[in-house]
Parts: C-alpha cells; sequence; structure tokens
C-alpha cells in the first residue's frame, strides 16, 4: 500500500477498498488569487480561457499540495450553454448569473437542448482544457471535474421563484426539467470521461434541504440521479451545500461513489448514515477555517475529520479565493501528520 499513486489512492478510496492513508484534495473549488497572482492565470479570464484555465488547476496542486487537479472555478458551464447569462465575474468573484430562459411554465415547453450540445462553447473550452491537463501532468494525478446537476440546472434555468413555487405546485413540470437536466449531465460527464478525467463532480446543492422539500427528494429527485450515475462510465461524487443530514440515507442509494458535504453536517453522525454504502468526502470549512483560522486550528479540525470518518479530506465547499495558501499546505499536513503520529 506504500507504493499506491496519488490516483490509485483517490480511486481506491471512492471505491471503498483499503489505502493506507486517505487522500487530502478537494472535490470543490480550488482557484485562489494568491495562485492567480503567481501563475497570471487570473479570474476571469481563467473560467473561459483554456489555457489559463489549465495553469490555474495544475497551480492548486503543484503549490499548494493538493493531490489532485479539479477545475474548472464556476458553475455556469451548462447553465450558460442552455441559455442563461451570466456576468463574468472578477478576480475573486465568481461569474454571477443576470438573466434565465424561463420566466414563465409555458416557456419549458417551447424549449430544445441546443443540438452538438458538446460543441458548444463553454464545453468545448472544457474539453480543450482536459486535453492540456492530461497532457501536463502525470498520470498518476487524479483529474477531477465539476459540474451542475440536474436540480441546479432547473433552478438556474428557470429562477429561484419559480423553482420553489412549482415544486409544490407544478412537480411534473420540475419533473421535466430535472430530465432534461440528467440527459444532458449524462452526455457532457461522458465526454469528460472519454477525454480522461478520473471523477466528476455533480454539484446540486438546490436539491438539498436548505432550498429543496426534504420529503420530495426522494421522489422528485433519486430518480434522476439513480438514472445519471446509472449511465456515467466513471467515477462520480455528489456535492450538495448545506445542511444534507435529512437526506443523507437517500444520497446513499443514489449511485454515487462518493458524498462531499459541508460542514453544516456532522461527519461522525454521516459516517454512522451510511455505513459503508457511500465514501464521505470532506468537511473542513472554508470559510471559517481555512480563510481566517491559524494553521494549528486548521490542522486540528482537519485531523477530527479523519477520526469522524472522511475517506476523502476536502474542505466542505470551494476554497474562498482569498484563502492563503499555507493554509491549504497546512491542510494537507494535517492528513500526513495524522498518520505519522
Amino acid at each position: 500500500m506504500d507504493g499506491l499513486s496519488l490516483k490509485e489512492r483517490f480511486i481506491y478510496s471512492l471505491e471503498r477498498k483499503y489505502v493506507d492513508k486517505v487522500p487530502v484534495c478537494s472535490v470543490t473549488q480550488t482557484g485562489t488569487v494568491e495562485l492567480m497572482e503567481i501563475t497570471g492565470a487570473k479570474w476571469p479570464d481563467a473560467h473561459y480561457d483554456p489555457e489559463k484555465m489549465t495553469t490555474l488547476a495544475i497551480a492548486a496542486h503543484e503549490l499548494t499540495g493538493l493531490e489532485a487537479v479539479r477545475y474548472p472555478f464556476c458553475n455556469t458551464v451548462i447553465a450558460e450553454t442552455l441559455g442563461c447569462t451570466f456576468d463574468e465575474g472578477s478576480l475573486d468573484t465568481q461569474p454571477y448569473q443576470l438573466d434565465f430562459p424561463f420566466k414563465k411554465k409555458e416557456d419549458v415547453a417551447k424549449f430544445i437542448v441546443p443540438e452538438n450540445l458538446l460543441e458548444s462553447r463553454r464545453i468545448k473550452i472544457m474539453l480543450e482544457a482536459t486535453d492540456m491537463i492530461k497532457s501536463r501532468v502525470s498520470d498518476d494525478i487524479p483529474i477531477i471535474a465539476g459540474m451542475i446537476g440536474p436540480a441546479a440546472i432547473a433552478f438556474y434555468m428557470c429562477g429561484a421563484k419559480n423553482y420553489l413555487r412549482w415544486c409544490i405546485t407544478e412537480p411534473e413540470l420540475l419533473t421535466e426539467l430535472f430530465a432534461m437536466g440528467t440527459e444532458v449531465c449524462i452526455e457532457y460527464a461522458n465526454a469528460l470521461f472519454d477525454h480522461g478525467v478520473d471523477a466528476v463532480v455533480i454539484i446540486d446543492s438546490e436539491a438539498g434541504p436548505d432550498i429543496f422539500p426534504p420529503p420530495l427528494f426522494e421522489s422528485l429527485i433519486l430518480p434522476h440521479y439513480r438514472l445519471l450515475t446509472e449511465k456515467m462510465t466513471g467515477n462520480s461524487i455528489l456535492h450538495i451545500c448545506g445542511d444534507a443530514t435529512d437526506i443523507l440515507d437517500a444520497m446513499a442509494e443514489s449511485g454515487f461513489d462518493g458524498l462531499s458535504i459541508e460542514e453544516k453536517v456532522d461527519l461522525s453522525y454521516a459516517s454512522k448514515m451510511v455505513s459503508d454504502r457511500v465514501c464521505l468526502i470532506g468537511n473542513v470549512s472554508p470559510a471559517a477555517t481555512l480563510l481566517g483560522k491559524s494553521p494549528e486550528h486548521i490542522k486540528k479540525e482537519a485531523k477530527q475529520c479523519i477520526m469522524d470518518g472522511a475517506g476523502i479530506l476536502a474542505p466542505g465547499c470551494g476554497i474562498a479565493p482569498r484563502t492563503p495558501i499555507g493554509s491549504i499546505r497546512a491542510f494537507v499536513e494535517a492528513r500526513d501528520e495524522f498518520y505519522t503520529k
């Protein structure tokens, strides 16, 4: 086991096989201002230029010690491809939504998913970046790509008010949107796998209890997750922000190899809840801890996560852009110290 590569350790952990030590990485956003300044690959250009995306993504691995290359740095690729509009953001703010296509329910019936989806501008950028990353890092390094999931796609496409209203008044309409989003995710994810990605992270916080009623999760969302995981051709991770405690059991039955959970979820409880059904990923707070606490405090929380059952040690959500490199290095060092002692 001492001879495991970073990729083998990551994949084995997702598959719940024995490893010598848990991997330490981020399955969510990794771009920081300090890394941007060092590399010259800055937001917002690094969201849209495959060369700069590649440079910044690799830097997060090489300069901090995180044991994977994870990209992109925003959640807008699919939503923009399907007709949403965004402001590009700035050096330390991600792109944010300006408009959406489904103002009323009649708009849904008129919508057609673009032909040649994989030839769309944003997805082509992602595939080009994937090829660049594959050509520049060792095959021993896991490559992780993120995308929004069916619930997030529906949320972006119809706006917050419609989404919250329709889950109660028009559940069949929302189901239609979930189905459309699932098919888009399958096609896009499998293209990423074909280009050499080792795991896809489905970011679907709009399916979580903070937004979506938990009693509807199993009936409206879980079937789409099962289809998605059945049709994807590689390892998959589900990330849901907020307190997902009420849907943990259903999440563990969705078919994803890993569940990425935020610090609002009690990791020790989650470990007991999901048992050996899925790999738990998390869950040191990126804002309260990595951004604002001392290296000693960061190490203490990270080691506690390992003791509480993290199968992969990771931040609970995307790394804040102003997080110091030294804080991320301390996070990585905590894993090494845990096993040394």
